[in-house]
């Protein structure tokens, strides 16, 4: 039972990270129609910079602060500058767009970063916490499930209870009406795309300390956060949050319980992508839409 209750903990500190992605997926995909291929390296990159600032000195908590306000500027530009002039380009232009982010962004850390594996100091202690007599949990893995808990929970209560939150959903679900009752649905794209790459770089500094740093660290993360979101719901931000949880428990589990299977965890998760879409496309939360032809 101890072993049991260690995996689960240890797969909602995992599904936290991947819910907070999910969640950034979901934000782009309301607002572009498009999964933004290039979350992960965005996310990756904004870790860099993190690490970037560890090492001039600057203490770690600043240092993901200071990523953070970074990260949300630089996907701000980075909008306005390559995604908005495509805004209205067929599906496989936009897409194409996305591709091209992955691989700049990509290529970019590896050229001022380069490709070696680097150590990312956790935000919190090195030690453990016992929370039972004989159960005891590395602090890291209960300080990153209690910060994406925190970030799941600010970001719920942003859409949920402020005004610019709310504007954000209405320009998000509906870019005509949302311009007829006078919301500024450019700025609020452009910000949209700033909360994800700031809820991005969260999920980047909580999950190095654990897989180390280097370039191509976030397509792992990426791949579990899609699975998430398209579990819950990809026009859902619940479901997409609630799949990214669901996701991180089961790596944990089949990790722990099946023989191997920390080696094909990743084709789990392209498996359950599949599934979903071949049974339930619209998540388990998300709109079923239907048009008439």
């Amino acid at each position: 039972m101890t072993f049991f209750l260690e995996q689960l903990i240890i797969g909602l500190s995992s599904g936290g990270i991947y819910a907070i992605m999910a969640l950034a997926l979901v934000m782009i995909y309301k607002s572009t129609g498009h999964v933004n291929l290039a979350q992960g390296e965005m996310a990756v990159f904004s870790t860099f910079i993190a690490w970037t600032l560890v090492q001039m000195g600057v203490p770690i908590w600043p240092a993901i602060l200071l990523t953070v306000a970074v990260s949300f500027v630089g996907a701000v530009v980075l909008e306005r500058v390559v995604v908005r002039p495509f805004a209205k380009a067929d599906d496989l232009v936009v897409v194409a767009v996305f591709v091209g982010l992955f691989l700049s962004i990509h290529s970019l850390a590896g050229v001022i970063w380069n490709y070696e594996v680097k150590p990312f100091p956790s935000a919190f202690s090195d030690g453990s916490i016992n929370l039972m007599d004989d159960l005891s949990i590395r602090a890291h893995t209960l300080g990153s499930l209690l910060t994406t808990g925190a970030v799941l929970t600010a970001v719920w209560f942003f859409f949920r209870y402020t005004r610019l939150g709310l504007a954000l959903r209405a320009a998000a679900d509906n870019h005509e009406s949302s311009r007829l009752v006078g919301i500024n649905v450019s700025v609020m794209l452009a910000l949209g795309w700033g909360l994800a790459a700031g809820i991005g770089a969260v999920a980047g500094v909580m999950i190095a300390p654990v897989t180390f740093l280097d370039p191509g660290m976030g397509l792992a993360p990426l791949i579990f956060a899609l699975a998430g979101a398209l579990l819950g719901g990809i026009t859902s931000p619940f479901g997409a949050a609630l799949g990214g949880l669901i996701v991180g428990v089961l790596e944990a589990m089949i990790s722990a319980y099946v023989p191997y299977g920390i080696e094909f965890r990743e084709l789990i998760a392209l498996m359950l992508i599949l599934s979903v879409l071949l049974v339930r496309p619209a998540g388990l939360f998300g709109e079923i839409v239907t048009r008439r032809v």
